[in-house]
């Protein structure tokens, strides 16, 4: 009786710390966007605009797929897919003091891609709220 007892109770502690350890770390898409956004800086188009025309010194980083990028892309801008980010964004741009100012389609990739930057030193890093849809709404030009 008592190893039955016993059984059900380290049973039931496991099912509840189980249960805690993977409930509380759940997240959707939406909100892994909404906390990036929360925890990074953003500029807007026309920011970035002003930027282009005074000739800043800065990175455009567009980060969607090739095939996306290849549709149309801000002047100047380079691609490197988010998919890949941490794996070539050192060899892009070496430099963690870097202005790099990243973009996606829509502001989904753009905010997650810039907090993933962040989070490896390049503390310069800064999204475009809006994206590229942003972007053309604004009338600013097209590269293809």
């Amino acid at each position: 009786m008592i190893k039955k007892i016993i059984t059900v109770i380290i049973a039931l502690c496991f099912v509840a710390c189980a249960g805690q350890n993977y409930g509380s770390a759940v997240k959707t898409s939406d909100q892994m966007v909404k906390d990036a956004k929360a925890s990074i800086k953003e500029v807007s188009v026309n920011d970035v605009k002003k930027m282009i025309d005074n000739k800043e010194t800065i990175v455009i980083l567009d980060v969607r797929d090739k095939d996306e990028f290849e549709t149309g892309y801000i002047p100047g801008a380079i691609n490197l897919s988010r998919g890949m980010l941490e794996f070539k964004i050192n060899m892009m741009v070496p430099d963690k003091n870097a202005t790099i100012i990243v973009y996606c389609g829509i502001d989904l990739r753009g905010p997650l891609a810039t907090k993933t930057l962040n989070e490896m030193g390049y503390i310069n890093a800064v999204n475009i709220n809006g994206g590229l849809k942003d972007w053309k709404a604004a009338g600013y030009p097209i590269t293809k």
